[in-house]
């Protein structure tokens, strides 16, 4: 998903552990190895902190903020979300390799499955998840449907949950619709915003993610099968 038109890149690196744990882990690392990083290319300050808020208590996504400043005649201030979200896994991890280092990652069917865990597994609906399912649909496999079902089992995701979420995303369609079209202008390639904006923007979205949802993952009569 790295290589997304929309300017977020997702490592989803494999591991294990616990979520909060790597929360912790990613805080220590960021502070240790960015802020000087950026201190010594940008000219930034910064410092790197656990996010909190509403959503912070989710068990499935956890967020690093990382925070940088900038005094003096010209003060910015810049905040960068890094999310870690837990994905069950069914494939066995790929190997990919960056600039020579070889790590473990998610395949691309566990990682697009990981985005429709997050949208029905956060405290508050991402407009961003749903982009990202309509721009990586293709990464579903033929089963995916039970996939998906088997891993809200694994996290204890009831049918209830499920059913509601998708009443919501139906209820407050609009909502989403304004908030894709704003992600569309803010995050997408020009040249990709314009072809989403020519074939109707966030109301095609929209469309197209809960028909993907309805038809191919069999949701949401079918989330207690």
């Amino acid at each position: 998903m790295s290589q997304s038109c929309r300017t977020s890149v997702d490592i989803d690196y494999h591991w294990d552990g616990n979520l909060s744990d790597k929360q912790e882990q990613l805080v220590e690392l960021l502070t240790k190895r960015l802020i000087p990083e950026v201190k010594r290319q940008f000219g930034y300050d910064g410092h790197i902190q656990k996010a909190t808020g509403p959503d912070a208590d989710s068990p499935f996504v956890k967020t690093v903020l990382a925070i940088f400043y900038r005094m003096g005649d010209r003060p910015d201030r810049l905040e960068m979300p890094v999310e870690i979200t837990s994905i069950p896994c069914l494939d066995r991890p790929i190997v990919r390799t960056v600039s020579g280092t070889v790590i473990l990652t998610a395949s691309d069917a566990d990682m697009v499955e990981g985005k429709v865990i997050a949208l029905f597994g956060r405290t508050f609906v991402e407009a961003r998840d749903i982009i990202d399912l309509f721009l990586f649909r293709d990464h579903f496999l033929s089963d995916s449907s039970h996939r998906v079902k088997e891993k809200f089992k694994r996290l204890a995701i009831s049918a209830q949950a499920v059913a509601g979420r998708f009443r919501s995303l139906v209820d407050e369609r609009a909502r989403y619709e304004r908030l894709l079209d704003q992600i569309i202008a803010d995050q997408v390639e020009d040249a990709v915003a314009a072809n989403l904006v020519s074939a109707g923007g966030g109301a095609m979205i929209m469309d197209e993610v809960l028909n993907l949802l309805c038809k191919r993952l069999d949701m949401p009569d079918g989330v207690a099968s």
